[in-house]
């Protein structure tokens, strides 16, 4: 840190760009405007349009590089840009300090967008300012005195500085607690997965899918039917063509005696006999119960030409 003229004390920055662009005055650009500050920022952002270009910005980004101050004075070949970057970062002036850059405007504006010229304050002395600028009287890098009525404002790389670190301050309490310790975890087993959020709601997905594929395949309005065992009356399929309940037609007397025999479904029908059937019954309709005949005594008799069975006699020894 250094002791300016008067008593001034200067900052850290100011102290070292100073004594880093003091080293340099005097320096003249070479034929075709070429300079070794035009040359260093070609090369540094890759554009080969800057090594003859005008050099005033360019000696003080080049300056700020070796000095290591880069992030605080800025790095920049046109001065309007120059003049809104320290705007934006809130380190615009408009009081001259050393170490101060001061932004000119030839046609006298006030607006950083009409910026034509820029150099460093070396010192303040009443209303003049003693300056140290390149690109001067054509060719030149050297010191000057000038009025402050064609200036524009001073960009401050102290506040740069001191609006950076007040910025690392405020993120440094952005995350006032500390994230705990990742534990390592052991090896799942594949399995695990099927507890998962995932493979549940896969599994309502199929479980639905497959309960509307058995509603929506049965016909809307039918119902389930069951086989039940026939009952012993049940009328059989005329398709067969055997008779039913409903059937009219009518059967012989004798010829009654032989239908359904040994089956349940036939209709109930009296057997006579051929010489016991009734006058008026010569002939039966099926599924009606003829009115009861008395049955002659007798009837159920062996014939006469057959001898009827007798018991035997126990046997008895004789004496």
């Amino acid at each position: 840190m250094s002791v300016f003229r008067g008593g001034v004390t200067l900052d850290p920055i100011a102290d070292a760009l100073l004594k880093q662009v003091r080293q340099e005055v005097g320096y003249k650009e070479k034929s075709g405007q070429s300079t070794k500050f035009g040359q260093w920022y070609a090369d540094r952002v890759q554009d080969t349009q800057y090594r003859n270009a005008p050099w005033c910005d360019m000696f003080i980004a080049w300056a700020a590089d070796r000095t290591g101050l880069s992030p605080y004075v800025g790095q920049f070949a046109w001065t309007p840009s120059h003049a809104a970057w320290f705007i934006k970062q809130k380190a615009w002036a408009q009081r001259p300090e050393p170490g101060a850059l001061v932004f000119y405007d030839w046609s006298g504006g006030k607006s950083y967008k009409g910026v034509d010229h820029v150099g460093i304050v070396e010192r303040v002395e009443g209303k003049k300012i003693h300056t140290i600028e390149a690109n001067v009287d054509r060719v030149w890098l050297k010191r000057k005195v000038r009025d402050t009525d064609k200036v524009v404002g001073y960009g401050l790389p102290r506040l740069v500085k001191a609006g950076a670190d007040q910025a690392a301050e405020i993120r440094s309490t952005e995350r006032p607690f500390v994230p705990a310790p990742r534990t390592e975890v052991g090896r799942s087993s594949p399995l695990d997965v099927l507890g998962t959020p995932p493979a549940l709601l896969v599994a309502m997905v199929l479980v639905t899918v497959v309960l509307s594929l058995r509603v929506t395949g049965r016909r809307r309005g039918t119902h389930r039917r069951f086989s039940w065992p026939r009952p012993w009356n049940a009328p059989e399929d005329r398709s067969a063509g055997r008779p039913g309940l409903d059937d009219r037609r009518t059967v012989d007397g004798p010829r009654a005696a032989r239908i359904g025999v040994g089956e349940g479904w036939a209709p109930r029908v009296t057997v006579l006999a051929p010489d016991q059937a009734p006058q008026d019954a010569s002939r039966i309709r099926v599924g009606t119960t003829p009115p009861r005949q008395r049955v002659a005594a007798g009837a159920g008799r062996p014939a006469a030409g057959r001898t009827p069975t007798t018991r035997r006699k126990p046997y008895t020894p004789k004496d």
